[in-house]
């Protein structure tokens, strides 16, 4: 033990001591790491704000107080957010003498009512984080609160204080909460703004998930536009169906009435709203909610209404006697129409801060059980609908099976001929068709021989490929074909690309890039996205490639051990599975290569415990031509668009980052 800490020359570490270790209080975290908080420093993280503080209003109209919704988008990038509620509480804080709780609720993390459940049956806000978090990324912030008939008013910039609360005078004929902000331009950028046509969107669509409140858009004239108004009041009481028919438009449908109803779960857990049609013609679309929260990556009330829908076409099969329904699937229901599902249930469970998809476990019975009763008089209470929507399915069903004998016939065609040789270094799965398999691009041969001992050897597949790849969108055409890491990869797709791409002969349903949870290795899963997107984007569009999420830290304390994702999870994990006593033992991943088969296979392999995340177009680019632009700048020849960009977000970093 005496040589382990005998010898050695002073260094550096000498200057390591107490006096280095920080503590962050108050909202200084939010501005040190903002992203753990809102997803990032981007257009998207930005717009996050917004979001915040109009679900705060809707969540005083769900609960009943407030039946207006006032949204105001300023020039100079200012928001500004009214509804006529109950008003936030400005008496004093029992726990925080001479503090309001307004003045808590917006300078300290982790307060609010929403917490109990007294305040807010069912609300957006969980963790008391999100009025607090605009504050402190807002370069300044006011608020106006009109309760028992007085108005009161209180500024901040950047999480601080700038003016007591003040009693502004009588208000007998006003009540609610007025909230304006700036987006702080240290922390998204001089040139980062709100969009109006965004905010437009979102107060359109939030009317149609709650019909009792009426919400009011308006802009600076300078804003104002072909698609965004100056002034627009939108009031839906037929909640999603209304926005189903605007929808569906002129397009004929499988059915001639669509699918909508409302339900409330058993012993108050909440309720649930549904819209769903099946046009005949044009590609569908879905909007999945909780408690008017956007979960586009959907979740576990997603799985519910699928499960629903897929029994419910099943068992009206079945009373017909079409022996075929019990082959149907989900995707043969639900692909191509147009789905919206809203949820209402206590404390929900998202997957992250920003809240893209649900994980309450409950979620997928209540949903299901509440919707399978009303599908199931959907169907049998018109004979002729369901006979009508039960041979739509099949002609999807057939169309499925259809596709999946010509894959194979062509998997067994490309395998079968010597002259179309896989590359070598391709491990292969052994099934003879493409269902359920999958491709894993991994990063060097290190991690791919853990990957080939930790795979499934029928449905996974394992690619290594030689650090960072070509950036296909600085290239030749001619540069890109001779490269033979490209050249494998096409090979082993065995669809062809560019030009000759036919999405029809690929011979996996997933693929998957699997890099290491660095730096580099988001840099090899960028170049990797951009040569899929530039000649495979019917790959991407199709949703079939995929980003695995291998962990960074190992946590240990006892007979437990948990692994996180990235520094925020690791805390999250340290603060709730082992706040107990006892040292906790954490150790960080160098790469791939370094984890063990049966460790790489438990947190990234294994479909029943590793998580993935699909790569699409994200929502707020309209066409295949924008994200293209995007690429173009971010990754093309120009190295200026790269250099401007770089500049505009260079203040994004702090000095730890820097370092590292």
């Amino acid at each position: 033990m005496s040589d382990l800490f005998a010898g050695g020359s002073e260094g550096p570490t000498d200057s390591y001591g107490a006096d280095q270790i920080e503590v962050l209080e108050g909202l200084e975290p939010v501005r040190r790491r903002p992203g753990m908080y809102i997803g990032g420093t981007d257009d998207r993280a930005l717009h996050h704000l917004a979001a915040e503080v109009i679900d705060n209003a809707m969540d005083e109209a769900v609960a009943g107080h407030a039946n207006r919704i006032e949204i105001h988008l300023f020039a100079d990038g200012r928001l500004s957010v009214v509804d006529n509620g109950r008003g936030i509480p400005t008496d004093e804080h029992p726990r925080y003498p001479g503090k309001s709780a307004l003045e808590v609720i917006f300078t300290m993390l982790h307060s609010g009512g929403k917490f109990s459940g007294k305040a807010y049956a069912t609300s957006g806000g969980l963790h008391g984080v999100g009025v607090s978090v605009v504050n402190a990324l807002s370069v300044d912030l006011e608020v106006e609160v009109a309760r028992n008939r007085t108005l009161y008013k209180q500024t901040f910039s950047r999480g601080d204080v700038t003016s007591p609360l003040t009693e502004m005078g009588a208000a007998p004929n006003r009540r609610g909460t007025k909230i304006t902000f700036l987006p702080d331009p240290e922390i998204f950028g001089e040139s980062a703004r709100l969009k109006a046509r965004r905010l437009y969107r979102v107060a359109r669509s939030k009317a149609y998930l709650y019909g009792g409140v009426e919400i009011r858009w308006s802009c600076d004239p300078d804003l104002a536009g072909e698609d965004v108004p100056a002034e627009a009041v939108f009031k839906f009481p037929g909640g999603l169906a209304d926005q189903l028919v605007e929808l569906v438009g002129g397009r004929d449908c499988a059915t001639s009435e669509h699918f909508t109803g409302r339900a409330d779960f058993p012993d108050e857990q909440g309720s649930v709203e549904w819209a769903v049609a099946w046009p005949l013609y044009g590609e569908g679309s879905t909007s999945f909610y909780c408690n008017t929260i956007p979960t586009p990556d959907g979740g576990t009330h997603e799985n519910g209404l699928r499960a629903a829908l897929t029994k419910g076409v099943r068992g009206f099969a079945e009373l017909v006697n079409q022996k075929k329904g019990s082959q149907i699937t989900a995707d043969d229901v639900t692909n191509g129409a147009e789905i919206m599902l809203s949820v209402f249930i206590r404390d929900p469970q998202f997957q992250s801060q920003t809240k893209d998809r649900l994980t309450s476990p409950d979620a997928t019975k209540l949903v299901e059980n509440a919707i399978r009763d009303h599908f199931d008089h959907f169907l049998a209470g018109d004979m002729n609908r369901g006979r009508s929507l039960l041979g739509f399915t099949l002609e999807r069903l057939d169309e499925r099976l259809k596709r999946k004998a010509e894959k194979e016939v062509k998997r067994k065609s490309l395998t079968g001929k010597k002259s179309l040789r896989l590359p070598g270094k391709l491990t292969d799965c052994t099934a003879s068709g493409s269902e359920d398999t999958e491709l894993f691009i991994v990063e060097g041969d290190s991690a791919g021989g853990s990957a080939k001992q930790a795979r499934n050897r029928k449905t996974q597949a394992i690619l290594p490929i030689r650090g960072k790849i070509l950036n296909v969108a600085s290239s030749t055409q001619a540069k890109i074909l001779a490269n033979q890491e490209i050249a494998d990869l096409i090979q082993a797709i065995g669809a062809g690309a560019g030009k000759t791409y036919d999405d029809e002969a690929v011979r996996y349903d997933r693929v998957i890039i699997m890099t290491d949870a660095d730096v580099d290795g988001a840099h090899i899963a960028t170049l990797l996205m951009t040569f899929f997107f530039q000649e495979m984007p019917a790959m991407v569009k199709a949703g079939r490639l995929y980003l695995a999420q291998p962990p960074l830290y190992r946590l240990a304390q006892g007979g437990k051990t948990a692994y996180a994702r990235d520094d925020a999870h690791r805390e999250e994990l340290m603060a709730s599975d082992f706040s107990g006593r006892g040292k906790v033992e954490v150790s960080r991943f160098k790469g791939l290569g370094e984890m063990s088969p049966a460790q790489l296979k438990e947190t990234t392999m294994d479909p029943a415990k590793r998580t993935l995340i699909r790569v699409k177009l994200p929502p707020e680019y309209e066409d295949q031509f924008e994200v293209r632009d995007l690429v173009e700048r971010l990754m093309g020849r120009n190295p200026e668009h790269r250099f401007n960009f770089i500049q505009q977000h260079a203040r994004d970093l702090d000095e730890d980052a820097i370092d590292a």
